[in-house]
């Protein structure tokens, strides 16, 4: 078990390391900035990395799920992986599915909103019915569990503060990858199973980047995407505007967890390399804050962070 100095840790029925995972892709959260993070992936699986786990994290979780499933198809119908196709498929699966604000979710009517909160039946001031029922339509859970790479996203318990990571076996995994992706507040917290004791949101509430489980797991060559670069932006914001100031806290928050997540791998990696274990880990970040308006935004806007995702990284990985 690993040195924590943030207990307690995520809750997983098996916490010894995994003899399979030697290369995992750690995906962290960002919300639509997740565009950026897809450009960055194919960029990296260009240059021949081929993990043997994804991990992810909010919108890590909906890359790490797709890329899994993606190479779990191609398996099926090939019997190998081509990589680079595959982070190609990311890439044109935003470029064509993710090109406005109602793709993701829609605005609840604001009456009907007020109306549920005061009979203590909040359930979010967005419906992302749309983001679910894309990742349905999308996902072959039977093939993604055939395939031999593995695939775990991290979510929070809302109910008793747990993080718990879940892999493609687990009946109800779905429902994990929608509960990683409800950000808090905007989104419905979601019911595992249907099951209302079990209450689901963002694994970004508690990790942002998931290295902590890839190391638990045995990884000892890491490549992770953060969507987030070291600093926030400095902006003119409505913070008078609800939407608006509960996105700007978000942000605020989500960007401090992710340095810390980062921060601490940086140093247990120290550690290791010091007691003869090296772990080989590379992070790739922007260099300079992303911007994109998750209520009003284009087409153009995500193709652009694709595009910027995939120069950030291959800079990065050839510097």
């Amino acid at each position: 078990m690993i040195d924590n100095p943030n207990p307690p840790g995520p809750k997983r029925a098996d916490m010894h390391p995994d003899p399979t995972v030697h290369k995992a892709l750690v995906l962290g959260g960002g919300s639509l900035k997740g565009a950026f993070q897809a450009g960055a992936v194919l960029a990296i699986l260009e240059t021949g990395f081929q993990p043997d786990a994804i991990y992810g994290i909010s919108v890590g979780s909906l890359n790490a799920t797709f890329l899994a499933n993606e190479v779990a198809r191609q398996e099926k119908e090939t019997g190998q992986i081509n990589w680079p196709k595959a982070g190609r498929a990311l890439m044109e699966f935003w470029i064509r599915n993710i090109t406005r604000p109602e793709d993701v979710a829609v605005e609840r009517s604001r009456f009907r909103t007020g109306y549920n909160t005061l009979l203590s039946r909040f359930d979010g001031f967005l419906d992302n019915s749309p983001i679910k029922n894309l990742i349905r339509q999308t996902i072959d859970l039977d093939q993604l569990r055939g395939g031999s790479v593995h695939v775990k996203v991290g979510a929070v318990d809302i109910l008793n503060g747990d993080m718990v990571y879940a892999d493609a076996h687990d009946e109800h995994f779905l429902d994990y990858v929608f509960a990683s992706s409800a950000l808090p507040f905007l989104m419905p917290a979601v019911q595992i199973g249907g099951d209302h004791r079990k209450a689901f949101m963002d694994g970004g509430l508690r990790e942002v980047a998931p290295l902590r489980v890839a190391i638990e797991d045995g990884a000892r060559q890491i490549v992770g995407v953060a969507c987030h670069a070291k600093r926030i932006p400095g902006e003119a914001i409505n913070y008078r505007g609800l939407l608006t100031l509960i996105e700007r806290v978000k942000d605020i928050t989500v960007n401090q967890l992710v340095n810390n997540d980062i921060a601490w791998a940086e140093r247990y990696a120290d550690r290791e390399r010091l007691r003869g274990h090296p772990i080989d880990l590379m992070m790739i970040r922007p260099v300079d804050p992303l911007h994109l308006d998750l209520f009003q935004f284009t087409s153009d806007d995500i193709s652009r962070l694709v595009v910027e995702g995939y120069k950030v990284a291959t800079a990065a990985l050839k510097s």
